[in-house]
């Protein structure tokens, strides 16, 4: 019979640190989230000749929304987000910059 090596010890589950939001919002593959106000949501509509309801929606708990200021300072102070628009702008090699709309809902069945 050979000597056996001793094994390293396993990493507990706690040892291992999980990454900070911060990292996860300054992540160069997160386009920016603005949260429009009042009279730039209704322009917006205007501009796309839609109801609100035919935009695609997104979810009050989406982490991309923590890239705007505004949102995690209205997250904070309770604010319902839920009915706001919100402007994703994206880089695109062939347009420049792709801008797309989104509904903030609260829950997935709303």
């Amino acid at each position: 019979m050979s000597p056996t090596r001793a094994r390293a010890p396993r990493k507990s589950a706690k040892s291992l640190k999980a990454p900070s939001r911060r990292e996860f919002q300054t992540h160069h593959l997160i386009p920016p989230h603005e949260l429009l106000t009042e009279e730039e949501a209704r322009a917006v509509l205007a501009d796309l000749a839609t109801p609100l309801e035919r935009l695609p929606k997104i979810l009050a708990a989406d982490p991309g929304l923590l890239t705007n200021p505004q949102v995690r300072a209205a997250r904070e102070a309770g604010e319902p987000l839920a009915g706001r628009l919100i402007r994703i702008r994206r880089p695109s090699p062939t347009a420049g910059e792709a801008v797309t709309y989104r509904v903030v809902i609260a829950n997935l069945g709303d």
